[in-house]
């Protein structure tokens, strides 16, 4: 099969699992010394985190973001394929760079790693809140947020029917009551993608201007406008405005299919979390997940 119309895909935060790529790590000496190289650029054990636990530790934005992103990236080198795009859903963004060779692996690890404490430390926890709104079309969100006091924005359009709002606690559950349909409150310890953040938008812009962005070898399409880039100007300059603006994975996917014609998508990654939305934004494309050893190897064999 050819590689040509396949788009890779990496999810983000909340996709986490003690134990992911554990399976990898045991049988691959190159899995070994990546998860090597990520605890000596952090200073800490993220192995043993990722590995064996505990989960209130994997849980910590801190400890998450560069996990997903280790995990992803070990999976990516497992499958050894280069596709025709990427994508990544907000902190999946970064693995999507690393994989594209826009962004140094321990480079971008640090990275995600002061994002998450960044993201943590700008909202005091429990002042903020997330919550996924399910069967309400954007159009009612959008009046129940104009309606009320408080700061709260739409932060991830994740597929049809299922946006996700973030602002102060009390505001953005009373917006969700107002919406109607299903709400359903994340379990994370700030209000992502939202004014909020700026703090940390703030913090995260001087790091982003102090390393090395490279154009990427594929293209990449990118969360804060669902375009796609091809430079390092535009990349640094989207995940600069990534961490208050709103994940635009709806018409990300859209787009990729649309513009590229993508006819199939891998998700590369813990969980199918991105698997599930893409089944909801475009019927036709395959689907595939990519999130164990078995998973890649037998996804390399079928599309290698």
């Amino acid at each position: 099969m050819s590689l040509d119309r396949v788009a890779f895909v990496y999810p983000g935060q909340g996709s986490q699992a003690v134990g992911m790529a554990a399976d990898l790590h045991a049988s691959s000496e190159e899995t070994r010394e990546l998860f090597a190289l990520a605890d000596s650029t952090l200073g800490y054990s993220l192995s043993k985190i990722i590995i064996e636990g505990p989960e209130e530790e994997l849980r910590r934005t801190e400890h998450t973001q560069p996990a997903i992103l280790l995990t992803s990236i070990a999976l990516h080198r497992a499958l050894g394929l280069q596709p025709a795009v990427v994508a990544g859903h907000s902190l999946g963004e970064y693995s999507a760079l690393v994989a594209a060779g826009a962004l140094d692996f321990a480079d971008a690890i640090g990275l995600v790693h002061k994002r998450g404490r960044y993201m943590q430390e700008a909202v005091p926890e429990g002042a903020g809140a997330m919550v996924a709104i399910l069967g309400v079309d954007e159009e009612a969100i959008r009046a129940a947020i104009d309606g009320q006091d408080g700061s709260v924005d739409i932060a991830n359009y994740n597929a049809p029917g299922n946006i996700v709002i973030a602002g102060e606690h009390d505001a953005t559950l009373a917006v969700a009551e107002k919406a109607g349909g299903k709400s359903r409150p994340l379990a994370v310890s700030a209000p992502f993608h939202s004014r909020l953040m700026q703090p940390a938008a703030e913090r995260l812009a001087a790091d982003l201007d102090a390393i090395d962005i490279h154009d990427p070898t594929v293209p990449l399409y990118n969360n804060i406008d669902a375009t796609k880039v091809a430079t390092a100007e535009a990349i640094r300059d989207g995940l600069k405005r990534q961490v208050t603006g709103s994940v635009r994975w709806t018409e990300t996917v859209a787009n990729m299919v649309s513009e590229s014609g993508v006819d199939c998508f891998v998700e590369i990654g813990p969980g199918k979390v991105l698997t599930g939305l893409i089944r909801r934004i475009e019927r036709s494309p395959a689907r595939h997940n990519v999130s164990d050893a078995a998973s890649a190897s037998a996804l390399r064999d079928s599309l290698g």
